[in-house]
């Protein structure tokens, strides 16, 4: 019996998995020991929970062990100062064999007034390992929901149009 983010074939192999079975959604409190001299966010502590939230998708999605492949290019947008809550989310938007490409998004948002900003987006590809370690097939995206489909192909181009641009500035 298969429900509605699950698709089966006649062998009982996953085909497809739900887009929104990978969504994760973190949150943080930007406190001293993440932050600069000038009480912003350290890079390296906001790639570590971008790389963590974006591994919980991609488990979430393939029910596999994941391991960090690649970190696309990242773009900092805008700095998140000492206090504010980070919110972290990501989702799986296109697999491969044993590969997942997930997008991670961070916004900061003010505790006092709710309002927020985004900070930071990258997407991250990791790869799902069986129980010896090795690489595994993964499930294919599915998209059920108008809401789905319009993630995933905006993710899908936000990377083609950000790899044609890291393209054209190294050739």
């Amino acid at each position: 019996m298969t429900d509605d983010t699950h698709d089966t074939d006649d062998t009982g192999d996953t085909e497809a998995v739900a887009l929104a079975e990978s969504y994760t959604e973190m949150t943080e409190l930007l406190l001293p020991n993440h932050t600069n001299n000038l009480g912003r966010a350290l890079g390296g502590a906001v790639l570590n929970w971008m790389d963590i939230c974006g591994a919980i998708a991609a488990m979430r999605f393939s029910s596999r062990q994941c391991v960090t492949a690649s970190m696309d290019h990242v773009d900092f947008i805008s700095p998140i100062d000492i206090g504010e809550v980070v919110v972290v989310e990501a989702y799986v938007f296109n697999t491969g064999r044993t590969s997942l490409d997930v997008k991670v998004d961070v916004r900061a948002e003010d505790p006092t007034t709710g309002e927020e900003r985004k900070t930071t987006t990258s997407f991250l590809t990791f790869v799902a390992l069986d129980e010896s370690g090795s690489p595994t097939t993964v499930p294919k995206v599915a998209s059920p929901s108008d809401d789905e489909e319009h993630l995933r192909e905006e993710a899908v181009e936000k990377r083609r149009s950000q790899s044609e641009a890291v393209a054209e500035r190294f050739c």
